[in-house]
């Protein structure tokens, strides 16, 4: 997986629905978070469920696209898991209990909710959340890579500048040719073996 960040241009009534779109996904999580300390033997599935009951009886949580959802309930279960692993192995300190989350900064898509222009210079949130468009400043280029191969689109605020990361499928290939070159080290092994023998 390869990670490509580029700076956010927007308008500030954009940075204002980024800024919602956040809160949002904290407020899920956070449910989320509850679920899980209310209700026993709760897993990803049950999460991911419950993530569409909360957009059920909040409105504003509707707005919030389903898969970016999932991305909620998939990240507290992960955060969920490590807690358990952490108990289960008896690991000395503190275990990583779960904490509700006051300060989110970053939402996360997955496949849907977003969509990638031709000039691979801008994309637009076709989410609930109005977001809409942002030009995207960066030195990456995205036409090496197929829009199938992003997997995740991530919102990340930092101080007052916003970022777009693309988490993308990606495999390195690097050829190693043999040089038919015979390189010899001596690292010491007789001596080794003679203080043995």
């Amino acid at each position: 997986m390869i990670v490509f960040e580029f700076k956010a241009k927007g308008t500030k009534q954009q940075y204002q629905k980024i800024n919602e779109a956040i809160r949002i996904t904290q407020f899920i999580r956070n449910n989320c978070l509850r679920f899980w300390m209310d209700n026993h033997n709760v897993k990803y599935y049950d999460l991911n469920k419950y993530t569409a009951v909360v957009a059920n009886e909040f409105d504003f949580a509707d707005k919030l696209n389903s898969m970016a959802r999932q991305a909620v309930a998939e990240r507290t279960a992960f955060a969920i898991q490590r807690f358990c692993d952490n108990c289960q192995a008896k690991t000395p300190g503190k275990k990583g209990y779960r904490k509700f989350q006051k300060n989110n900064r970053s939402i996360e898509y997955k496949t849907s909710g977003w969509k990638l222009l031709e000039d691979r210079k801008h994309i637009t949130f076709i989410d609930k959340c109005g977001i809409g468009q942002l030009k995207l400043i960066g030195t990456w280029d995205l036409h090496f890579y197929q829009i199938k191969q992003i997997k995740r689109v991530r919102i990340v605020k930092r101080s007052d500048e916003y970022y777009v990361q693309f988490c993308i499928d990606a495999e390195r290939n690097i050829e190693i040719k043999p040089t038919n070159k015979t390189i010899g080290l001596d690292v010491g092994l007789n001596r080794h073996l003679q203080k043995r023998m």
